[in-house]
């Protein structure tokens, strides 16, 4: 969730493009059903062994998960987890197109080079692809082209995260003291580097997203959601009124409680709670963090300014046991 300072137009421009973690203007989406993907049988659903991957594609290997191949299928999309390098290439060059291309962020030699915003953590995270099937040629839908994956976001569970050196979001926010306080029975998926190609940000898109991430949830019995949302600027004086009604009505409470890092950390109490006013609070944010809060999430203490992305990054926290019902229910499984 990275950019530039913008106008009014720039930013509702951007606002459709922006990382969605933890699932965007989410309020606003209808419930709708969702159709089973034909392709859901015994023999593509159940788990992945190395005895199995040989049925379910060409290229696949132990590096991908155990667990459903896909989630389900609205009309002509599908969402699903990535089954071969091939999707995770395609799900950085999305991310390359959508965070590099139209937003602001800023690009190493690297990067430049491979067009593919792709870090360590792509290497041993879950990606969850939305495949839009009008996009496949006939014969090739267990294999589609790259260019038919037209929106992503990154899954890395606690256990996969402690085996590879920590969370992403550990490199701003002090999550540590909140894992170790929760305790081993309380599994924590952190989600992030999410995006949707501009002709399918939509509301269906992002509801099939959410789609997976609730069966994912489930599949792997995940208790808490983390990751972050981010302000489209990198002057945090501009969002004083913002930051402040977080930080007076969705601070995480003391047995959640986050704070980001000593050496990163940005007041978000700016202004005493008498002064802040909840339309221009609302008005200043955008819609994904007004979704997360309306879905009943937390916001950690501190924020941070991320100049890579162009970007004012704030903490969400989300115990699943306590999501606002009318938006969980939307997504769960019947």
């Amino acid at each position: 969730m990275r950019a530039h300072k913008c106008d009014d137009a720039c930013e509702k421009r951007h606002d459709g493009a922006r990382m969605m973690r933890l699932g965007d203007n989410s309020d606003a989406l209808p419930a709708g059903t969702m159709d089973p993907d034909p392709r859901m049988t015994e023999t593509t659903t159940k788990t992945k062994t190395s005895g199995e991957t040989s049925a379910l594609g060409a290229g696949q290997s132990e590096r991908f998960p155990a667990g459903p191949l896909s989630f389900g299928r609205r009309k002509n999309l599908e969402v699903r987890l990535a089954s071969t390098e091939e999707e995770i290439t395609a799900a950085q060059a999305l991310r390359y197109h959508v965070f590099y291309e139209e937003m602001s962020a800023e690009a190493d030699a690297e990067t430049l080079a491979t067009k593919l915003d792709a870090d360590r953590f792509d290497t041993f995270c879950d990606h969850l692809l939305v495949i839009d099937h009008n996009l496949v040629p006939d014969g090739q839908e267990e294999t589609p082209p790259l260019d038919a994956v037209v929106g992503c976001y990154r899954l890395l569970r606690q256990d996969v995260a402690e085996a590879n050196g920590g969370f992403y979001t550990a490199g701003e926010f002090e999550i540590d003291p909140l894992l170790k306080r929760a305790g081993p029975d309380v599994r924590f998926l952190e989600l992030g580097r999410s995006c949707v190609l501009e002709p399918y940000r939509n509301k269906p898109t992002v509801e099939l997203l959410w789609h997976g991430i609730m069966h994912y949830v489930a599949h792997y019995d995940m208790d808490v959601m983390l990751g972050c949302a981010s302000f489209e600027t990198t002057d945090p004086t501009a969002l004083d009124m913002p930051l402040s009604y977080l930080y007076h009505e969705h601070k995480t409470p003391e047995e959640w409680y986050v704070r980001a890092r000593a050496d990163q950390y940005v007041e978000m109490n700016r202004l005493p709670k008498d002064d802040v006013e909840l339309r221009p609070a609302l008005r200043a944010m955008p819609p994904m963090i007004k979704g997360y809060i309306r879905a009943g999430c937390f916001i950690g203490d501190g924020a941070v300014v991320d100049k890579q992305f162009g970007t004012t990054d704030v903490l969400i926290l989300f115990p699943v046991s306590q999501i606002n019902e009318r938006y969980s229910s939307k997504f769960k499984k019947a």
